[in-house]
């Protein structure tokens, strides 16, 4: 399973590792998933389900980041990558990236 966090407050990605929080394809992406992203100064966040979409996203993430003020984009993995370089160029972006299925 192949997945990136990356962010362009940070201008760097790292490897992300789902052993870390106990992340599965479901319920998927949890509030501890994108807590890095914020530390960073996050203002946006893409989250990627996958080429498949088969990666869930918890509602209870989207509800998170939503109480922050922080706006989320989930999308299939292609789609997320097009949105995530075309918001990188104007906002804080961070996002989660699973490249497989």
């Amino acid at each position: 399973m192949a997945s990136v966090r990356t962010s362009s407050c940070t201008g760097g990605g790292r490897e992300w590792d789902w052993s870390e929080t106990g992340t599965r394809h479901h319920p998927g992406i949890q509030p501890t998933d994108v807590e890095e992203l914020l530390t960073r100064g996050a203002t946006v966040v893409v989250l990627s389900q996958g080429m498949d979409e088969q990666l869930h996203v918890d509602p209870a993430t989207v509800t998170y980041l939503s109480e922050r003020g922080v706006q989320v984009h989930v999308l299939e993995t292609k789609q997320a990558v097009k949105v995530y370089n075309e918001l990188a160029q104007r906002a804080a972006v961070g996002g989660l990236f699973h490249s497989t299925c």
